[in-house]
């Protein structure tokens, strides 16, 4: 029902991945492949196709009103997805997740408040909080067999009196772990303890694989709900990330009140009427495309670990749990960070996000986007292959 094997065509349409390419990355070949950003090549649910269909040829667009059914869709969601009940009233639309956590930020720290961050992790989060002002605590990951674990007690050590906050990404974004409840647990113990408000950026929560399941961390640890804030996104899911919206909610009516007073102060209560039409839509319509799209990128997880492996030996794709982000470890390749750039960017003319981007221990580590039509990974990974024969020889 769903071709993701169809290629479209994305240059000259405004496209971040495609169109800031050059400018971002010094690759300037017409033929250079996009694996950076975290933006898939395929196209959107047809349901929502059809919602914006359908608000296009009403021809008024004027503001838009009453986010009832759009956090009660979030909800139902969610709910036949993972199990989660969520009341709509505790639901603050946002601009998208990166503007949702600076607007937490602000909601319940004060500038140079410190915040908890679990390094290799999603680069957006180092830059919200120290555009916020805040200061950031890493509390490094550690790698135990083939995936990472978090060192609580590490952490429980670091933590001073300017600890206030805790961002969490659930699944982890570059390294694909789905959390356990256990791991889940044994972290709100901790915010609990210190008194720490938590902050769990479940955005890659529908993007799980065969084997294993999300666990939200309300479920995981609903002691925890009084100082938990979760944000969720259909913009991920369903490939809608110019949509900006997201979805930020809690069950404590002070830190949502305090929420809602900073989008208001910001100028953000009123919504983008066609983002928030199309998210709609897909929570309500897109789930037999997603029950397509997850197979399909499994399948192409599988592939682009076995060939970037053989492709470049001593290379070493982290097994991803979820999302369509490969994370890929080139320091046992014999070349240096600086060497294995310049052949994926020189050689293979592609544009992977580099490794340091995600914070401490991202060094020597590559993180590419698989989330496009299979011809076309397949030059991608042809080209890595051609990249790196000398290694093979």
């Amino acid at each position: 029902m769903f071709d993701f094997d169809r290629v479209i065509e994305r240059r000259g349409t405004h496209s971040s991945k495609w169109d800031k390419m050059a400018a971002l990355s010094g690759i300037d070949a017409p033929d250079a492949i996009p694996m950076w950003v975290a933006d898939m090549d395929f196209a959107a649910p047809p349901g929502v196709t059809q919602a914006l269909t359908a608000e296009v040829a009403r021809g008024v667009h004027g503001y838009y009103a009453d986010t009832g059914s759009w956090a009660a869709a979030m909800a139902e969601w969610v709910g036949r997805r993972h199990g989660l009940k969520v009341d709509p009233a505790w639901v603050s639309p946002t601009p998208g997740i990166v503007s949702g956590l600076g607007l937490i930020l602000q909601a319940v720290s004060e500038p140079g408040d410190e915040v908890v961050v679990f390094p290799p992790a999603y680069h957006a989060f180092r830059r919200i909080i120290v555009s916020n002002n805040r200061k950031i605590l890493d509390a490094q990951l550690v790698e135990r067999n083939g995936r990472y674990v978090m060192d609580l007690d590490a952490l429980r050590k670091a933590l001073t009196p300017r600890s206030k906050v805790v961002f969490l990404c659930s699944p982890h974004n570059p390294g694909g772990n789905v959390w356990s409840a256990d791991e889940l647990r044994a972290l709100a113990a901790i915010c609990i303890e210190r008194d720490l408000i938590l902050v769990s950026d479940e955005i890659h929560n529908d993007l799980v694989f065969a084997g294993r399941k999300h666990v939200p961390t309300l479920t995981a640890a609903p002691e925890v709900a009084d100082r938990l804030v979760t944000c969720v996104a259909a913009t991920k899911t369903f490939n809608l990330a110019g949509a900006h919206v997201g979805a930020c909610f809690t069950a404590n009516k002070d830190i949502k009140k305090r929420l809602d007073a900073r989008i208001m102060a910001s100028g953000l209560g009123s919504y983008n009427r066609f983002g928030m039409i199309a998210t709609e839509a897909a929570w309500r319509t897109g789930e037999a495309w997603l029950d397509a799209l997850v197979p399909y990128l499994q399948k192409s997880r599988d592939l682009f670990d076995a060939r970037i492996e053989a492709a470049a030996p001593g290379a070493r794709s982290m097994r991803l749990d979820a999302t369509y982000l490969a994370w890929v470890d080139f320091s046992r390749t014999g070349l240096s960070a600086d060497e294995v750039s310049a052949r994926v960017a020189k050689r293979a003319r592609i544009y992977a996000s580099p490794g340091p981007q995600f914070g401490p221990g991202g060094e020597g580590w590559l993180r590419f986007n698989f989330a496009l039509p299979r011809s076309l990974l397949n030059e991608a990974l042809g080209r890595l292959e051609d990249a790196f024969s000398d290694l093979r020889r």
